[in-house]
Formats: structure tokens, sequence, C-alpha cells
């Protein structure tokens, strides 16, 4: 690489949960991407997303790629329950929830106490991490300049829990899991099933349609493709992990907190941040709609929609360059704003 990086964890000791009880120990790690500006005003933070952990997302990060490193100090804190920051794996007990709410109070002490910054320029988050993103402004209004909310919402839709219930299901009924959180051992034929259920809400009708699947992404036939690209991805984390970033995703609001009392239009109406809404037309679980009703109720909001029959991956498009180009665009416009 051609920048400065850096990475670490960081420990927080006791962790106060927001819905109650205490992660003991609780820990982040963290990798950052170029050089902190001696006025501490360059930095964008890039929470991870449901099963990443950050080698998983550094792909856009670069000179001409998405986030560029020569201008940005970005810090990509990695979620509570991926496995490498404090998670099911390596933490027993498990709280029974640990939220968005959590995460983001945990990256600001980072922040704050690793580096010394107190304002971000911009939070850039694809998935759950726009769920973070979403969260960090309704949390910290005068401290977030700017948020990119790729596939995400403010609050996890119906629909979209009604998806997180089938996956839950699916592992909480097999025979190694405890009935709290853990598991005695990992669930393969659990898992198995898991990914095949993923692998037809990730990816749009339209996707499949077009045999993109086979050309794009190169598989030889459907099964091998649902076998590594849906059942190996998934098999590669603990199931643990993966039931509690379930979870975390459920519980997604920026409106559950005594600030808002639940009321979603307070939370949205609170937030500073100038937000670019971007979703993809084809997203399955986070829908266009649930950005459209959102976007009335901020201050300084735009709706970018992705033109893309790439489902929720259009979001983080790897191995789709017209996706990549169109978000690197709407990304940069607003950062250099």
């Amino acid at each position: 690489m051609g920048w400065p990086v850096q990475e670490g964890v960081f420990d927080l000791g006791e962790l106060a949960l927001h819905r109650g009880g205490t992660l003991p120990g609780a820990r982040v790690a963290w990798r950052a991407h170029g050089t902190l500006s001696a006025a501490r005003d360059n930095v964008v933070l890039y929470p991870t997303s449901y099963g990443a952990q950050h080698p998983d997302l550094e792909w856009l990060i670069g000179p001409e790629g998405i986030l560029d490193p020569t201008h940005w100090f970005v810090v990509i804190p990695n979620m509570f329950s991926n496995g490498l920051s404090s998670s099911p794996s390596n933490v027993a007990p498990w709280p029974r929830l640990v939220t968005a709410w959590d995460n983001v109070a945990a990256q600001r002490r980072l922040l704050r106490e690793v580096f010394g910054i107190e304002r971000l320029h911009a939070v850039y988050g694809w998935s759950m991490g726009a769920q973070q993103a979403y969260h960090w402004a309704a949390a910290y209004p005068e401290e977030v300049a700017r948020i990119v909310v790729n596939c995400g919402s403010a609050r996890t839709s119906v629909h979209n829990r009604i998806f997180l219930a089938g996956l839950m299901a699916t592992l909480e009924a097999a025979p190694e899991y405890d009935g709290t959180a853990l598991f005695s051992a990992q669930p393969k034929a659990a898992l198995r099933a898991f990914g095949r259920i993923y692998a037809g809400w990730a990816l749009s009708q339209d996707f499949y349609r077009a045999g993109l699947h086979l050309t794009a992404l190169k598989a030889p036939d459907l099964e091998t493709f649902l076998r590594t690209d849906w059942e190996e991805r998934f098999a590669r984390r603990a199931a643990a992990d993966l039931l509690a970033q379930l979870r975390t995703w459920d519980a997604g609001d920026i409106a559950d907190h005594p600030r808002y009392g639940g009321d979603l239009s307070r939370a949205l109406n609170a937030i500073e941040a100038r937000v670019l809404l971007m979703p993809s037309e084809t997203d399955l679980y986070f829908r266009v709609a649930d950005n459209a009703a959102e976007l009335p109720q901020l201050k300084r909001g735009v709706l970018k929609p992705i033109p893309s029959i790439w489902g929720h991956r259009a979001g983080n498009p790897v191995a789709n360059p017209e996706d990549a180009a169109f978000i690197r665009r709407e990304v940069r416009a607003l950062l250099d704003g």
C-alpha cells in the first residue's frame, strides 16, 4: 500500500449496554488508513457490515477508490460480534442483545481516547454499517458532518425483520444451540440452510434471471455458486457471532433512545449531518421506499438510488465495476463538497 496503515485493539473495560446489562472486557479491533491531519478534520469512519471483518471491506480504499486514503483518514472499527471485536466466539457468557447504540458509543470512545478525534468529516456505511452511520448522526448530531447510508435504513423495517426472523430461527433450531446465545459446536447443517436462504435475498430476481451468478461471479453452475459463495462464506464465521449480529440488526432503530422516545420523525429531524441515502433499486430488504419515507424528515438529505440489478450487493460491488463507479462518484461529491 502506498499510504500509512495502522491497527490495534481498544479496551473499553466493562461496557454498560443500551438495552441493559454489561459487556465485560469490551474490546474493539480497528484498522486505520491514511494520515490524520493536524487539525483532526479529515476523518471518515467506516463501520463494518453483517458478517464482515475489516479485510473484507478494504477493497474500496485507495487513491482511485471510493475512499481515498491519501486525502482522508479512514478508520474501520470492527463491529461487536464480528469475531475480531468482542463477540460470542471470544466472550462468554454473551449478553442477549448488543445494539448499534452500543457500537457507536464504543467507536466514539475509540476515536477520542486513541486519536483525540471529536468530530467526523463523514461516516460511510453499507448495510449494517449504514445503520451505524445513521445511529452516529442521531446520537451525536453536532459531531458528524456527513453520513453515507449505503443500502441501510434508520429503523429496521417490518419486512426486513421477517427476513431476519427466518435466519434467526434457522440457527436457533440447530441441536447445537444452547437456547440463549451460544452453540456447543458449529451447526453445519443449519449454516448450510442459512447460506442458501441468504442467497435468495441478497441478490435480486433480475440478477439471477440474467445469469450473473454464472457470468459476473464465474460460478460453473447454481449448486457450486450456493456452496462457494454462500455456504462456505458463512461457515467461516462462528454461528454464535452470526446470531448475535442478526439480533443487533433486528433491533436497529435510531429512535430507540430516551431523547427520542421511539419517535422516528423526531430522531430524523434531529440529524444535522448532510445525508446521502443510496439504496439499491433492487434491494429486497433495505428498500428504496424506506429511504424515500425518511427523506422529507431530514434537514439536509438527498436520495440517490443505485441503478442496479445486483440487489443488496450493489452497495458492496467488489465484482461490479459499474455500481462501484456510481458509488464512487456520489460519495466523492459528498466528501469533497
